[in-house]
This record gives C-alpha cells, sequence and structure tokens, in this order.
C-alpha cells in the first residue's frame, strides 16, 4: 500500500478507481481528514490531504503524529509527500520539482515524536528520505519532462508568516536549497513508523530574498500551485506503479529503523503508551519486544 500527502494546492487524486474516503481513527490525535482509499494504475493508494479539504488546518495545528500513524493503520508501507515551497537558489525558479534529500527543522511548536516516557526510542535521520524512492521520483520527473532537481535540503520553518528578508538570506547562507512549513517533523514520524519516505518539493516562488521578484505572497503562491499542480499528477501516475513493484526489505533500512533505536527495557515499559503504539511499532512488538 503506497500512501501519498498532499501539500497546497493538491486536495485530490485524479483517475482514482473504486475510491471511498474513510475515517481512520488515531490514538494520537485527529488526522487531518478523513483518507481516500481506492487503486491507481492498479496499484492500491490511500490519499491524505496534508490541510484537509478546502485547507481548513494551518501548519503549526497539523496533528502529524495522527496522520502518519493513520495511514500505518491503513497498511502503507510507503510516503509519497507533495509539499510546496518557496526556492532559495537562482536555479531552482518556480513550477521546478525538488526531489529532497536532506532537512532542517527549525520548528519549535510541534510534537515530533511518538514515544515518550515508559517507552523511550532514538532512530536515526542521518538520511531522512529513501534513496530508492527518491530515484523513482526524479526518474520518473525527467520522462515526463517536468523541471526537476534530484537533491536539496528543505528547511522547515514554523509559519505561518513567510520569512523576513534576514531570515532567508541566513537560510541561504546555511546551503539550504527550499523553505517550507510542513515538511517535518513528517519525515521524522514516517521513520519511527519504519516506513519509506519521499518528499517531493514543488517550488512556487523566490521566498523574498531575490529582489529581482516580487516579495512572496499568497495570492501569488496559489497562482503558481496551479500549474504545479497538474505536474504532481502526471507524476503520481507515473510513480505510483513503479513504486508498487517494490516487495522489501528496504536496502535504505527505513523499514527496520527501530531496530536498536528503542532503551525502554521490556519490564519498564509504560502499558498505556504501548497501546497507542500498536501500529507504529506493529513489527517491533511483533518480533517479542514485549514486557
Amino acid at each position: 500500500m503506497i500512501g501519498v500527502i498532499g501539500g497546497s494546492g493538491l486536495y485530490q487524486m485524479e483517475d482514482i478507481a473504486d475510491a471511498r474516503w474513510e475515517h481512520v481513527a488515531s490514538p494520537f490525535g485527529t488526522p487531518s481528514d478523513a483518507l481516500l482509499f481506492g487503486r491507481l494504475a492498479g496499484q492500491d493508494v490511500v490519499f491524505l490531504p496534508r490541510h484537509g479539504r478546502g485547507h481548513r488546518v494551518p501548519p503549526t495545528d497539523i496533528d502529524v503524529r495522527a496522520n502518519i500513524d493513520a495511514l500505518k493503520r491503513a497498511g502503507c508501507t510507503q510516503i509519497l509527500s507533495l509539499t510546496a515551497v518557496g526556492s532559495l537558489r537562482e536555479e531552482l525558479p518556480p513550477g521546478t520539482l525538488v526531489v529532497v534529500d536532506q532537512f532542517i527543522d527549525r520548528t519549535f511548536a510541534r510534537t515530533k515524536t511518538f514515544f515518550g516516557p515508559g517507552f523511550t526510542a532514538h532512530v536515526s535521520v542521518a538520511d531522512p528520505v529513501c534513496t530508492r524512492m527518491g530515484h523513482i521520483a526524479a526518474g520518473a520527473a525527467k520522462e515526463l519532462a517536468i523541471p526537476v532537481a534530484h537533491g536539496g535540503t528543505y528547511i522547515v520553518m514554523e509559519g505561518p508568516q513567510f520569512s523576513t528578508r534576514a531570515e532567508s538570506e541566513l537560510y541561504r547562507s546555511w546551503g539550504a536549497s527550499v523553505i517550507g512549513m510542513t515538511a517535518m517533523p513528517e519525515a521524522k514520524l514516517a521513520r519511527e513508523a519504519e516506513m519509506c519516505f519521499c518528499t517531493i518539493a514543488m517550488v512556487t516562488d523566490y521566498d523574498c530574498w531575490h529582489t529581482a521578484h516580487v516579495d512572496v505572497t499568497a495570492h501569488a503562491v496559489a497562482e503558481v500551485m496551479k500549474r504545479n499542480g497538474a505536474h504532481a499528477q502526471n507524476l503520481l501516475r507515473k510513480v505510483i506503479p513503479q513504486l508498487g513493484t517494490w516487495s522489501g526489505p528496504c536496502a535504505h533500512g527505513c523499514d527496520r529503523a527501530l531496530e536498536g533505536a528503542v532503551m525502554t527495557a521490556p519490564s519498564t515499559y509504560d502499558a498505556e503508551l504501548v497501546k497507542k503504539l500498536d501500529a507504529v511499532c506493529a513489527r517491533f512488538f511483533a518480533k517479542g519486544n514485549r514486557s
């Protein structure tokens, strides 16, 4: 099962057969919306609009834990995440897709882990994106003649305001490629849930550092998002059947991220937290790692 998280401007998937919206409950909170189940090019898919249909949920208020947990409960083993971003590089103009391979997390008001007192784990996010998925996505974009950059660092800001000019220049000096508000803690939580994860960043503007272009506004972003949305739908039609051929294990180790990460002794597990983790840690517990 392949999960797709749609960002700003992508609130539905086209050409879905046998489509049905279902609410999936999560012990971690309320997902952004119901999940859209169906098939695309013969492949089972689940779609979740990150901000909800109608763009109701702002970045800080997205219950990312509930979203990732719900996708895991729905049977997803891979997540393709699409997100609108601003460009911090001249060579990444609006309309470009960036297959992100690194993140700088500058968010501060979000819960970033499924774990806590009574069940502590420290997964590695040194390489936060599944390289297999990234290669497939970049290759598909090239075949479709969509402008694409394979690799780039996404700096995630809290929002909901856009950057100051000083902040934009600071992030450029750090070597970041694009800036947005939603990719973290998605990538971290997907890793904790042992799911392959890939972010496709869709450039809508030049943030505010580029003095030759108008400063970023919600209206200007929306206009570019319409064009990017068509690229995203075409990319999904191409990528999802290819992702569907994978049967594991993941060469990148995404599906085994909890091995060696859990620090808490089974005899001291918090029973209530373990109960909430029944989907996130399903494989870990199936191996007998319970008190």
